[in-house]
Parts: C-alpha cells; structure tokens; sequence
C-alpha cells in the first residue's frame, strides 16, 4: 500500500485534479485603535489635570473613598478608574482585585444580588510577597468594583446597591462612571467622591488623533481630524472610530497594505511548493478624505444642507414641487431625520442675514419637530412640513 506521506501516491489518488488549489493569505487582525492607545497611566490621561491629581494622591496615600464620575461620553472617565487600579494593584493583582461591569449590560436588580454582591463578599488575595513589588504598587487591603454606565441602573438595583456598599465597605471600593448624574439617586451618590470630566478640549484631542494617525502610517487630507472631532461632537471614543473605519476603508491601515504573497499553481506531481513573492504587489491605497468621515458617521452633508436651504429660501407659495422634491430625495437617500433637521437648524442659526425675530420663531419650530421625531412619526412628512414651515417664515416679510 502506499505511503500516505508520498508525494507521487498522494497525486494518483486525487479525484482527477491536475493542480492544487491557493489558499487565500489572511490579514492579521486589527485591534481597535481605542483599546491599542488607551492611557494605562493617570500621567497619560489629558484634559481632566484636576481630577487626575486628586486621583494620583489617593494612589499614594492607599486610601480610596467610593468614587461617582459623571461626564460627557468619551472624555475619559473608564479610562482614569482602570489606570487607577492598575497603579493600585499591579498586573498580578488586577485579575482578582477589580471587577469591571458595564451596568447597561444587565441593569436589573439581579446584577446587584449576584454579581456585585458575590464579589464584593469575598476574602482578599494576598498581595506578593516581593519587596520590589510592594514598593511600585501600594496593593491597599481592598477590592474594586468599577461600574460603567452606572445611570442605565434601574432605581431597584442602586437602592439594592446601597446596602452593599455600606456591608462591605471595610474591603471593597465601587466608583461608579455615569453620563447623567442626576440618574443615580441621592443615597449612592452621597456616598461617593465626585468628579466631573469635562469635555476634551480641541487643541489636546486633535495633537491625540494626530499621533494616532502617524503611529498608524495613515495618509488623511487637511480638515479630516478637525472633521473628526466635529462630528464626534466632544467624543474622542467616536472619533477615534470613525478615523480606524475611514482607515479600512481605503486601505491604509497595516493589516491591509500588507503585500499579499501569491503561490504559484504547479501540478501534483511536483514536491515543492513555490511562491512568486516579486509578482506580489500591495493594494492600492489613497488617503483619508472629508467625505469619507461623513459617508462613515453618516451625518448630513453641508452640500446637501446649502442646496436644501437655498431651495427653501426661495418661499413655499410657489416653490413646493421643488422642496418636496429635495425632501424625497433626501429620505431615499437614507439620511436620518434629525441630522437633517440639526444640520438645516445650524445653518440658519449662523446666517446673519435672517433677522432676530424669525430665528426666534424658527427655534420654536425647530424644537417642535424635534420633540415629533423623538415621539416616532413619519420623517419624510416630518422634514417636508418643516421645510415648509420654514419656508413660510423665511418667505413672510
């Protein structure tokens, strides 16, 4: 019988296949650009100086009270508690001295009596015994529990989260990260230190997009990270996302402009294998444009706002066909309705040559259909009757 490792035997046994078939070279995968430059040092976080100094003290005294930040989303609050823990315990001891939940998860009652509850009850793992370990790390004699999203809790589980902070208060620590501090109720926030993350402010954000962008070797136009950064509205978390996602989509990201080694086709009978690497040639690539961070975050584009805006200047006594027209096209085209009402309403909130008193009226009007689209009506009949509405006022003398 012939050998199973022979080459010649393994090539007449074949089912008539006279070549073998390429196995197509798989890229690496990406790791998320948030995850790859997150800050694993208070040091490294920007923005926040006054809550970071506050929170590098506590690392130095050993002493951590029960911690409440609140702030706009992206600006840092998960970050600084993890950076936190890791300065307090150390790499060995993070593992089984932190317990990160993300409260939006699961914000039913049950969380608390199981998870939280079973965590925060438990004994304490020795520290090591290393000298020079316990020199670096403090490893105070207690347990973190970090909370994100804490204000997505319903009233239930943070009454029932009360009582175990006070029980195990002696050997556990809960800091609380939240958007809304007014959602979490008065007990557990009277329990807590609290610090405000205020937005990133643009100069710090865009020299970090920067950075990002060059570590990476991607090519972008002038105006993508401001773009960027306006779009994500204060949120560095998004922007960061839009940036990876324009990244892979045109190609310039390492995990794409890698050259692709192609192996050549050679018949079985054959006992090598060769692969062609001169004929390998990397895809093409170009760099990071305006509009591809508006295709990504899928924000109304300011062309199409001028050309709405114009054609609505124009009065809706006359001019409906047109401005019905423009509103079709808009909802076939996919846009959401609340971006086109955001951006038409900053469009004219900026143009001085509306007076005063209609922009008052245009307010009032912008706020109703505001409240219309959060309520779920239809957003094609929703733009057109305030594109005519618009119009109307604009149009009055």
């Amino acid at each position: 019988m012939a050998s199973f490792f022979d080459n010649k035997a393994r090539a007449a046994l074949a089912s008539g296949s006279k070549a073998k078939p390429t196995e197509a070279a798989k890229p690496p995968q990406a790791q998320p650009w948030t995850e790859k430059y997150r800050p694993k040092t208070l040091d490294a976080v920007s923005s926040q100086d006054s809550t970071t100094t506050i929170l590098k003290r506590m690392v130095n005294a050993s002493n951590l009270p029960h911690l409440l930040l609140y702030g706009p989303p992206g600006t840092g609050k998960t970050t600084s508690v993890l950076a936190l823990c890791r300065e307090l315990f150390g790499p060995e001891l993070f593992a089984s001295r932190v317990l990160e939940l993300n409260a939006s998860d699961d914000r039913g009652i049950s969380v608390v009596r199981e998870r939280i509850k079973t965590f925060a009850a438990l004994h304490l793992v020795n520290a090591p015994a290393s000298k020079e370990y316990r020199e670096k790390y403090p490893c105070p004699p207690f347990k973190v529990i970090i909370l994100d999203e804490a204000d997505q809790l319903s009233q239930d589980a943070q009454g029932a989260l009360r009582r175990v902070m006070e029980v195990n208060s002696k050997i556990t620590r809960f800091c609380l990260c939240c958007n809304y501090v007014s959602r979490i109720i008065e007990p557990v926030a009277s329990r807590c230190s609290k610090f405000r993350f205020k937005a990133l402010e643009d100069n710090q954000a865009k020299d970090r997009l920067v950075h990002i962008l060059k570590s990476e070797g991607v090519n972008y136009d002038n105006g993508v990270v401001e773009r960027s950064l306006k779009v994500a509205d204060g949120d560095l978390r998004r922007a960061i996302n839009l940036l990876q996602s324009a990244a892979r989509l045109v190609g310039t990201t390492p995990a794409t402009a890698q050259p692709i080694k192609k192996t050549k086709t050679i018949p079985d009978d054959s006992d090598e294998e060769m692969e062609d690497a001169d004929s390998a040639s990397a895809p093409k690539t170009r760099s990071i444009k305006v509009s591809d961070i508006d295709e990504i975050s899928g924000v109304f584009p300011v062309e199409s706002t001028d050309r709405l805006f114009s054609i609505i200047q124009k009065g809706n006594t006359s001019n409906y066909k047109a401005i019905a027209a423009e509103v079709t096209d808009i909802t076939a085209s996919g846009y959401a309705a609340n971006e086109v009402v955001l951006s038409l309403y900053s469009k004219i909130l900026y143009d001085e040559l509306i007076k005063t008193e209609k922009k008052y009226k245009l307010a009032q009007i912008f706020s109703d259909f505001d409240r219309r689209l959060i309520d779920g009506v239809d957003e094609h009949l929703c733009l057109l009757d305030l594109s005519c509405q618009v119009a109307g006022i604009l149009e009055a003398k």
